[in-house]
């Protein structure tokens, strides 16, 4: 009888060993999410020189796209335009232009937004001029490709138009590759 009651007492014991360590792991992961980085902590300038605070897109997904007007894959932007529109109660497409690759993206802010606005009609968020890769890096695109920062992955900025998609919660969902249209199903599955 001595024996069972030592046995009990340990099992005990063990037991509640056991929930302790898993009370500390929760809030440990709890104490992790909550230091952890979201697009939401973000505010960039606009190419009017306005703010665009991505706290404001909170329960919508975030497109965020680095684009250029004089590379092969400008004519996206049509693209983006027409998903801004198709999905605009749950969607919100930012342009960053950049001028990182084959110095295809030479103009002013003002001469972007021109550009933009006439060639393509668009009416979705244009942040200001910026560096996505390199030491220069915009920390916007520093959280976006850095799986330190961004939880998710590790992204490699390859040419314009590399397209960042994010969660209601502003945590980064999937990046996909300047080939890949707008409009595809890899994106547009996410939206439905």
């Amino acid at each position: 009888m001595k024996k069972i009651l030592i046995l009990l007492l340990s099992a005990g014991a063990l037991l509640q060993s056991c929930k302790n360590q898993k009370n500390d792991v929760s809030q440990t992961k709890t104490a992790d999410q909550q230091m952890s980085k979201t697009i939401y902590d973000y505010k960039v300038e606009s190419l009017d020189g306005q703010e665009i605070n991505f706290a404001d897109f909170k329960g919508k997904k975030i497109l965020v796209v680095n684009t250029a007007s004089e590379c092969g894959f400008t004519p996206q932007y049509a693209d983006l335009e027409k998903l801004s529109k198709d999905y605009e109660n749950n969607l919100v497409i930012v342009g960053f232009p950049a001028n990182n690759f084959g110095g295809q993206e030479p103009g002013s802010n003002t001469e972007i937004g021109a550009f933009c606005e006439k060639n393509f009609g668009v009416t979705f968020p244009m942040a200001a001029k910026v560096s996505v890769k390199g030491d220069d890096t915009a920390p916007i695109f520093k959280f976006l490709t850095e799986k330190d920062l961004n939880g998710v992955k590790n992204t490699a900025i390859l040419w314009n138009f590399t397209k960042f998609l994010i969660d209601e919660n502003g945590h980064l969902i999937d990046t996909f590759i300047s080939t890949t249209k707008p409009t595809s199903e890899s994106i547009t599955k996410y939206l439905k």
